[in-house]
């Protein structure tokens, strides 16, 4: 696995590298905004707020009414983000404001070298608006933890910080020390928004000036890169595995599926995947799953190799034939709490992808989904597991129930085991990632034989 991919700590982050990805495999970038001119045999893709993306491979014997073979995961993981007006002083201190985003494991953010990245509009000398990314790589803010001393029985009681007043970084000492600008007037403004200093500082990464950044949009991040470890070297130890490492296994297996003349010669499928933001909090969002991004897209692509001729129902038909894997992490057994899984599923590292289920429906597995990705699984001898959580705990959910039942699409919820889940450093086992690859490939180039092999309707 490229860890590479795993240091995108932004929706943006991650859509800038997967466009780059995708422009070198020989995909074509489309806009929402133009007439779309697809052709069996193309390969496209687009984006959607530079924070969700769908790519899509159209197989050459393409007709109107065949289906799509989607991969869903979304891109987003719990993190910090900084307030609208993020200034604020204590005690000395330049202190940065910020709201939890998702379900984080907050106290491990704390004592961590931190850092923002994210998204600014510059104003360019012509007076037109730029998007661009940004990203401080130098240890920037930290979240001290208090002293045991003054806290003496927080080994017994438990640490529980008071997210409002207690996880706020510091970004540096009192502002006359810290700041050398001409204008000290303006730099001491109380009605700045964010700390001159964090500005200035983010215009030296962007090459412009201060008073040409009209808006930023920045995270928190870890600044301690991603690897391998333990023992044997068998480990990724990094931030952001839920759920990049399924983001990266879903667009890397896409790329390779048709990366040959002849990969798409005999698919009559569409081969599809589709990344989507802010599943952390409901995905309610015009970038999350939530919204029909991945379904309008696929009635345009019917739409345009119909060649203005549509048949009855083409859009409604190609549901029907067609089949979505949502991939998101899944819960390996801790061995340090065993009893926090269900005896006889209990998923390990390094035993190959989770296959989940709920009979609530917090996942969209069925018996027939479940069956046919084993099918492929076991045509290519790749190992599978299950999931189900205890009676007597909560259940997760996936963008999986979001997207089946937005339009009907027979769907499988599963993921690469973890350990660690929403911690600022998370774990997952270095084969997994390539057992997930090779699955997901598999199952853009064999589904359509196994699919047709079962009749349930």
């Amino acid at each position: 696995m490229r860890l590479q991919f795993l240091e995108n700590e932004l929706a943006g982050f991650v859509q800038a590298e997967a466009k780059r990805q995708l422009i070198a495999a020989g995909f074509n970038l489309l806009n929402e905004n133009d007439e779309w001119d697809l052709k069996p045999g193309g390969r496209y893709f687009f984006t959607r707020n530079m924070s969700s993306l769908v790519a899509f491979a159209i197989g050459e014997k393409y007709s109107v009414g065949s289906g799509f073979h989607v991969i869903a995961a979304h891109t987003d993981s719990p993190c910090l983000k900084l307030k609208p007006k993020s200034a604020s002083s204590k005690s000395g201190y330049q202190m940065v404001n910020v709201q939890t985003y998702g379900g984080g494991l907050w106290h491990t953010w704390f004592d961590r070298d931190l850092t923002v990245a994210g998204r600014v509009i510059v104003k360019a000398s012509d007076g037109s608006f730029m998007h661009k990314l940004v990203k401080v790589k130098r240890p920037l803010l930290r979240v001290p933890t208090l002293a045991i001393h003054l806290d003496r029985t927080v080994n017994k009681d438990g640490f529980k910080p008071n997210l409002e007043n207690h996880l706020v970084p510091l970004l540096a000492t009192k502002l006359e020390d810290s700041v050398d600008f001409k204008d000290k007037s303006k730099s001491q403004s109380s009605k700045a928004a964010h700390h001159p200093l964090l500005m200035k500082i983010l215009s030296e990464e962007l090459g412009c000036n201060v008073d040409e950044i009209m808006s930023i949009e920045l995270n928190v991040c870890d600044t301690q890169p991603s690897c391998l470890g333990g023992g044997n070297d068998e480990f990724i130890f990094s931030g952001r595995l839920d759920n990049l490492a399924s983001s990266y296994c879903a667009l890397k297996a896409l790329v390779a599926s048709c990366e040959l003349p002849g990969d798409l010669a005999s698919e009559h499928a569409i081969r599809m995947v589709a990344l989507f933001d802010n599943e952390e909090v409901g995905s309610d969002s015009v970038q999350g799953a939530g919204a029909p991004t991945m379904f309008q897209a696929m009635r345009r692509i019917v739409d345009c190799l119909s060649h203005g001729y549509l048949r009855e129902s083409a859009f409604e038909r190609a549901i029907r034939q067609s089949f979505l894997v949502s991939a998101d992490m899944a819960h390996g057994v801790h061995p340090n709490f065993v009893d926090k899984h269900e005896d006889h599923h209990r998923p390990e590292l390094q035993k190959g992808l989770v296959i989940k289920h709920n009979a609530n429906q917090r996942y969209a597995t069925s018996g027939v989904t479940a069956f046919l990705f084993k099918e492929i699984a076991k045509i290519h001898c790749l190992p599978t597991q299950e999931f189900v959580v205890r009676n007597d705990m909560g259940c997760g959910s996936t963008i999986g129930p979001i997207l089946a039942s937005g339009v009907g699409i027979r769907t499988v919820d599963c993921g690469i085991a973890q350990l660690s889940m929403h911690s600022v450093r998370e774990i997952c086992g270095k084969e997994d990632i390539d057992i997930a690859y090779k699955h997901f490939k598999a199952f853009y180039k064999t589904f359509s034989s196994v699919d047709k092999k079962l009749n349930v309707d």
